[in-house]
């Protein structure tokens, strides 16, 4: 009877992830759809590479593009970043977040997997616990997120602001991103909660259930607050990701941020699309209302004023146009 089960566990799993896979592919296949003007300059942009690989092996190996940008020059870039991001046709903002929504939801199911299955080093050494339960799965879905292309509403709030304040993004470019990378966000989130539900390998734990619930009894102020300090978080490992050339640089950049809102116990609105959402399905005294009203509402007010005044505000004034004296 246990290899019975076994294997049908193994073959939930194999369905669940065939499906998860095919919904990303096909996410990905209709936003970058290549037209004939992309392929053209593609085949361009390959030989302008292998002539720069000539030159560069010519040269001795040594690397023009720097590793890590000056502070301004990531500043510009972020803005150049958020013009194109708000500029992008909703549809495939939409299929972008999607996957990012996805994504976030795989770092949640993995931090709930590993850290939420720790109850006697969470009783014994509640900090351990909640450094294995920050270390382990947000920092890898937004390294996902950031490596591929997709859209997450939270960053949007830091990148799509900082081109608006530039004047390179009109306000109804501003929302649009916004509320349709949310939108997209949501329905994958939704989407991957629906399925680690049915893949049955959170086992007995109670975690999800217990943060759902945990979550949704906060006070409206706490969740603002909450929100905030997380974005603030978040949009700083965008922001500083974005000044990386490698990859290495990215993950260190990202790892550290994200590692520590979780371990503080802070609030992501799309990491809550999928966690509440998990554990209501898994048994958590939770409403409709409860999470839309009670948690959501609030965590995505504050993480607007965490990316787009705490992050953007301050690099803005420090470095934007708006601040700039007459002699600079």
């Amino acid at each position: 009877p246990r290899q019975i089960y076994f294997d049908f566990d193994i073959m939930v799993l194999l369905r669940s992830g065939l499906i998860a896979c095919l919904l990303a592919s096909t996410s990905y296949a209709f936003a970058f759809k290549p037209t004939t003007h992309s392929s053209s300059f593609a085949h361009q942009n390959s030989a302008t590479n292998k002539r720069a690989l000539v030159n560069l092996s010519m040269s001795g190996g040594a690397s023009a593009i720097p590793d890590l940008k000056a502070p301004p020059a990531i500043y510009e870039g972020a803005v150049a970043a958020g013009a194109a991001k708000a500029s992008a046709p909703w549809e495939k903002i939409f299929k972008l977040g999607i996957a990012a929504g996805c994504h976030i939801g795989f770092g949640s199911y993995l931090a709930i997997t590993v850290g939420g299955a720790c109850p006697a080093i969470a009783e014994a050494n509640p900090g351990l616990q909640k450094m294995i339960f920050g270390a382990f799965g947000l920092p890898f879905g937004l390294i996902m997120t950031l490596v591929t292309g997709a859209e997450l509403f939270t960053g949007n709030t830091a990148l799509v602001a900082a081109s608006a304040m530039e004047g390179k993004t009109t306000r109804a470019e501003l929302i649009k991103s916004w509320v349709v990378s949310y939108a997209g966000n949501f329905v994958g989130s939704l989407l991957l909660a629906y399925l680690a539900f049915k893949s049955g390998t959170l086992g007995n734990s109670p975690a999800s259930a217990a943060i759902a619930t945990a979550k949704c009894s906060l006070p409206f102020e706490t969740a603002f607050v909450r929100g905030i300090l997380c974005n603030w978080l978040v949009c700083m490992a965008v922001y500083m990701a974005s000044g990386c050339a490698s990859l290495i640089g990215k993950m260190v950049a990202v790892w550290f941020p994200i590692s520590a809102f979780v371990a503080l116990g802070l609030d992501h609105s799309v990491a809550n699309m999928f966690i509440i959402p998990l554990g209501m399905m898994r048994g958590a005294q939770v409403s409709v209302s409860d999470f839309l009203l009670g948690n959501l509402l609030p965590v995505t007010l504050g993480n607007i004023v965490g990316g787009a005044l705490c992050v953007m505000g301050l690099y803005g004034s420090a470095f934007g146009k708006w601040f700039k004296s007459k002699d600079e």
